[in-house]
């Protein structure tokens, strides 16, 4: 398994929250343990603290986003490298599971469970993640969408490095909104043109 698809965790974290809306799904140990997908072991050992501890995790990987999509990129790195540190992963080699036609293994890095806590393993997952995506593939592939009021975080997966939202929804919203706004102010600039040419002629100016 590819490790930037660890990156998707650190998604999953920082959009549990919607900011500006005022929104927050990271309030239980059940939405601590949905976090984890498939990975049940690790969803097991959550408590009550790791809502609180996860939460400030959430906060600086929204950070590292928002620097990225900033275009501040040394700011992005600094942030990660941070929490690198706090929350070191222990990456192995695995494959037995995972057998080619000939019956050899495929061989692969994982990301082994952290067993002191669920934030612990959780975080040190999410940011080896992101941190093999921002290499792999670029600070600007990291992005918050710009679709208001949403701010969701998202991972630019396009050929041409494009998305600007975090969804066709957002997509859609953002590109009705600019329609109707550019509409109004088409509606306006022609009303102040007729107001013009209405006073040019009452005053029998050429």
């Amino acid at each position: 398994m590819e490790l930037t698809y660890y990156s998707d965790f650190a998604v999953r974290l920082v959009n549990t929250e919607e900011p500006l809306r005022g929104r927050d799904t990271l309030t239980s140990v059940d939405a601590v343990r949905a976090l984890f997908g498939a990975s049940q072991q690790a969803a097991r050992r959550a408590g009550e603290a790791d809502v609180t501890r996860l939460r400030g995790v959430r906060a600086r990987l929204r950070a590292v986003f928002a620097a990225a999509a900033e275009g501040d990129e040394v700011r992005a790195v600094d942030l990660l490298n941070a929490l690198l540190l706090e929350y070191p992963a222990s990456p192995q080699i695995s494959g037995h599971d995972h057998l080619d036609d000939a019956g050899r293994p495929r061989w692969h890095l994982h990301l082994a469970e952290h067993p002191s806590s669920a934030t612990a393993g959780y975080a040190a997952t999410a940011c080896m993640g992101l941190a093999f995506q921002l290499t792999e593939l670029g600070v600007d592939r990291l992005g918050v969408c710009e679709a208001d009021p949403c701010r969701n975080a998202y991972l630019d997966t396009s050929t041409n490095r494009s998305r600007r939202y975090c969804s066709d929804r957002c997509a859609t919203r953002a590109n009705v909104a600019a329609y109707r706004a550019r509409k109004r102010r088409e509606r306006a600039l022609s009303g102040r043109t007729a107001e013009g040419s209405a006073a040019s002629t009452a005053t029998g100016d050429p």
